[in-house]
């Protein structure tokens, strides 16, 4: 352990004998010790500030009672110093995607360390490992490590999203069938602690911290690099999709049913796919891991069960098909970085579903989904069976809770977005309903939630549950130990041990 700005006693009694009415009412205070400090910061108002306060889901605008933009670890040292002596909770923001806002705080009067300037990304021949800022987007890395050794890691298809709330808390993408999540990739992170000290993580130092950074990091501190191991990115992979006649609830039920016995059984490994329904259309869409032939030979038998045919098979290098499911946006981002929606969004994680639930999903798809006038999809991720990477890592091994093959078989988004004005206030039912016709015929055991999916509805002790499951109880025994004061806070966050 490195020993940095540690808070001394002095400090911490300086708070209790300071209290004051408002975390925004701490301005001042916050603003003459980050000063003290030189910690960069983004003056309120300015071009800056109105960019990073600006959240991802527009329906959920908060205001942060300061903003630090740290270059170094020690900027970073001295802001978690100054936010426990002003007394004021402390949030790490990356590229901002957090559907729930969490990195402005979930709520008013928070701090920000908004970490997107501290986004290099290098790669070391001799050790195959990368060594990556917290502030650097997924597409900047992608475009960096293929460029320096045509080298990858699994993580998830949007280019503006940032590496540290992504692969902290899971990273599903479409290498993840074949590679596992990008959690699995992480061997290494320094990150600070709410004492202001630094620490390096791995499996061999400070193992226990390195375990619950990989699933719910953001609960511990702010990690500020990142060590990941690295794959050789295939010469070969191959985008396809599939128009599936899901036109009627019997259709879906059937289909499905014929999509998990393929899933549970043994997708080939190098299959990575998901099922994307909309208002007008739904697909089984996805990347394969080799050439457009062998794509042919290995979704022949899915292909024959489900009555359908490719519509589309489209062979790249590693890079052209990253692109090709980004959707026009730049791949390399960074700064300034502006996409928006207005959306609400909900997550499941689920075994095979049985027939009854199915004809149930089945029948709201048809009857709800399909009157709703909203620009919705859902997302059903191939994500578990007997091939999958992801449910090879042992159980105990993250803090990252969905691992078994037959209980994990499917990972959905659900997400119902408003493309002008306000979300309406009744728009919620929608999307608690239909996640209602999963749960109602699934027992609490059999399902959870995603929290990169964050659903901000929930009360805590709720989303504590459903986000961490079995690995609760030891994340809330580490939280008393490192941040009893739970100075790394947003509405949902891991509370200390009772």
């Amino acid at each position: 352990m490195r020993t940095g700005l540690i808070l001394s006693a002095a400090l911490a009694s300086w708070a209790v004998a300071n209290p004051l009415s408002s975390p925004l009412s701490k301005r001042a205070a916050i603003d003459d010790c980050l000063k003290a400090a030189n910690v960069p910061v983004d003056a309120p108002n300015s071009n800056d500030w109105k960019l990073d306060v600006n959240p991802f889901n527009q329906r959920l605008k908060y205001t942060p009672v300061a903003i630090a933009a740290p270059t170094t670890v020690q900027h970073v040292q001295a802001a978690v110093s100054c936010a426990a002596k002003v007394g004021v909770k402390v949030n790490p923001k990356s590229g901002g995607h957090s559907y729930a806002s969490f990195g402005l705080g979930g709520e008013n009067g928070h701090f920000v360390v908004q970490l997107d300037r501290m986004n290099s990304v290098s790669y070391n021949s001799a050790t195959q490992i990368a060594t990556v800022g917290a502030g650097a987007r997924l597409g900047r890395i992608a475009t960096a490590l293929y460029r320096d050794g045509k080298r990858a890691f699994s993580h998830g298809t949007c280019p503006g999203v940032g590496v540290a709330g992504h692969s902290l808390h899971g990273g599903f993408g479409f290498s993840s069938h074949t590679h596992g999540l990008a959690v699995d990739w992480i061997v290494g992170a320094t990150v600070v602690l709410a004492n202001a000290t630094v620490v390096e993580t791995s499996e061999t130092e400070n193992p226990e911290i390195f375990w619950a950074l990989r699933g719910a990091g953001s609960n511990f501190g702010i990690v500020t690099t990142f060590k990941f191991k690295t794959f050789a990115a295939p010469s070969q992979v191959t985008a396809f999709q599939v128009n599936l006649p899901w036109n009627s609830a019997s259709a879906i039920v059937s289909g499905w049913s014929a999509l998990q016995d393929w899933l549970k059984a043994g997708m080939p490994k190098e299959m990575n796919g998901r099922v994307f329904g909309g208002p007008s259309q739904t697909q089984l869409q996805g990347l394969y891991h080799g050439s457009s032939a062998q794509l042919r030979t290995a979704i022949q038998p899915l292909l024959t069960k489900l009555g359908a045919s490719l519509s589309n098979a489209q062979q790249y290098d590693w890079m052209g098909a990253f692109s090709y499911y980004t959707y026009g946006q730049q791949v390399d981002v960074s700064r300034p970085y502006n996409l928006v929606e207005t959306f609400y969004s909900k997550s499941l994680v689920t075994p095979a579903l049985p027939n009854s639930v199915l004809q149930n999903v089945a029948n709201y798809w048809m009857q709800k989904a399909k009157s709703t006038n909203r620009d919705w999809f859902i997302i059903i991720d191939l994500y578990g069976g007997a091939n999958s990477a992801i449910t090879k890592v042992p159980n105990n091994a993250t803090s990252y809770p969905y691992r078994d093959s037959n209980n994990h078989l499917f990972l959905y988004e659900f997400y119902d977005r408003v493309n002008f004005g306000s979300y309406p206030s009744n728009g919620f039912s929608f999307l608690d309903g239909w996640v209602k016709t999963f749960t109602d015929g699934l027992t609490a055991s059999q399902w959870g939630m995603y929290i990169n999916y964050a659903d901000p509805t929930m009360d805590r002790n709720t989303a504590q549950d459903v986000y961490f499951r079995q690995n609760l109880p030891r994340l809330q025994k580490l939280k008393t130990q490192l941040d009893p004061t739970e100075l790394f806070y947003y509405p949902q966050a891991i509370s200390p041990a009772k």
